[in-house]
């Protein structure tokens, strides 16, 4: 059974990317294949961080995910156009956060939604570290 959909913190920057459903997105099911979604999740996170964070400070840090948890709402088909995830961050927890995502169809129906967990690596030595405040700030809707 579906969890509650998952709604935008106050609080948080919500980042909003477009995404293209491709013909080898599909299933043999006539629908974009879960794994797909999982791949989506990733590089939505990916871009909220490219977009704010300078090559100083990717250079420094990465992010590695630990952990992913998608509901599905209602399948987007081949045809699907329009297509936009959102995504927010929670609160920091050491070196994890999560960050939360919602994906809806061209008439902003939610079709799907997805948590992932990350933690944040020093790019050299990939050991996590701390989150630091400044990081967090970011992501806060000013």
């Amino acid at each position: 059974m579906a969890r509650r959909p998952l709604e935008p913190r106050a609080d948080r920057e919500t980042f909003v990317v477009p995404l293209t459903v491709l013909p080898e997105h599909i299933d043999d099911n006539g629908h974009v294949n879960n794994v797909v979604y999982v791949g989506w999740l990733q590089d939505v996170g990916t871009a909220h961080w490219n977009a704010r964070f300078d090559d100083a400070t990717r250079a420094r840090w990465s992010w590695v995910a630990v952990r992913h948890e998608i509901d599905y709402f209602r399948p987007l088909p081949p045809e699907a156009q329009g297509v936009l995830a959102r995504t927010w961050v929670g609160d920091p927890q050491g070196p994890r956060f999560n960050r939360y995502v919602r994906i809806e169809d061209g008439e902003g129906r939610l079709c799907s939604q997805g948590l992932s967990e990350w933690v944040l690596v020093d790019a050299v030595t990939m050991r996590p570290h701390r989150i630091p405040a400044t990081m967090l700030q970011v992501f806060q809707r000013t």
